[in-house]
């Protein structure tokens, strides 16, 4: 695996950026990035209804900056984004290849602000050694999927179009998508830990599933490129998360917030703990921000 992307900061880096005492600077707006499945809504899709009062206010509030910062591709977050009221500001996606900004001023609500892509056949090939008959995709921005195989139901969204590698590796994407759901999780990420993987950012997610974005991208590196585009101040960042995906910007924001639930390593990248979904944890966040 690369390197930590520097926009994620650790320690010393967040010192560096000016953290007040309780983590949170002193004046201006505060950018809060959340996370979709798992933080704001569960893994089933549901939304709970504390969760959906509290993004309400958190809309309305000018002090807040809210950026819905997800591994779902564009047009999956849109349609969260409309589920949720969400619609002026910014989304990162695709675990930080892919900005987005929304307005209705806009074509159909939105755009892409902001795309990374990497030429994906060499992670491809790396791919095939260890997992000759895994599932792969690549995402076609704003429209859907091309894969190898199909993905079990409600995976993907969008036009899915099933070609063969050849094909999904012929023109630069912005992410590459492994899953093998004969294997155990553990397994996979055991496996992909030890591959000789291009140069590229990866993260691995909670049922075998794997994205590989361009190197240097995650969703942190994305935020701190929209904290400057806003002229938020570094010491006013949070960021909400349960995933592996989340690790970098949990370590990146002044204040990261694991849900609970969260995996360990998780946890571990964060600054504290909230509760579950089901028991209030993103609403305790949103309602208490100073």
């Amino acid at each position: 695996m690369p390197a930590e992307d520097p926009a994620t900061g650790g320690a010393a880096a967040r010192r560096r950026r000016g953290r007040t005492a309780s983590g949170i600077g002193e004046a201006g707006r505060t950018l809060v990035a959340v996370d979709i499945d798992g933080t704001l809504l569960t893994w089933g899709g549901k939304l709970h209804r504390s969760a959906a009062r509290a993004i309400t206010r958190a809309l309305a509030d000018p002090r807040i900056e809210l950026v819905l910062a997800t591994g779902r591709s564009v047009h999956s977050a849109m349609t969260v984004a409309r589920r949720i009221g969400f619609t002026a500001g910014w989304a990162v996606c695709s675990n930080g290849s892919v900005t987005a900004r929304l307005g209705p001023d806009l074509p159909g609500g939105w755009e892409v602000a902001h795309s990374v892509a990497f030429d994906p056949a060499p992670a491809v090939a790396a791919i095939r050694r260890v997992f000759p008959g895994a599932r792969l995709a690549v995402e076609d921005v704003g429209h859907g999927f091309l894969v190898t195989g199909r993905f079990p139901e409600g995976e993907l969204d969008g036009v899915v179009t099933v070609v063969d590698d050849e094909r999904l590796a012929a023109a630069p994407v912005t992410r590459v998508i492994l899953r093998e759901t004969d294997l155990d999780p553990a397994l996979v990420e055991e496996l992909v830990a030890a591959m000789d993987l291009p140069d590229v950012a990866y993260a691995v997610g909670w049922t075998g599933w794997v994205d590989l974005n361009p190197p240097g991208v995650s969703k942190a590196s994305a935020l701190e490129a929209l904290r400057l585009r806003l002229g938020v101040d570094p010491g006013r960042t949070v960021a909400i998360g349960d995933g592996g995906n989340d690790i970098a910007m949990l370590r990146w924001a002044a204040r990261g917030v694991a849900m609970g639930g969260a995996r360990p390593d998780v946890i571990a990248a964060a600054d504290e703990v909230t509760r579950t979904i089901e028991r209030r944890g993103l609403a305790r966040v949103l309602n208490n921000l100073p």
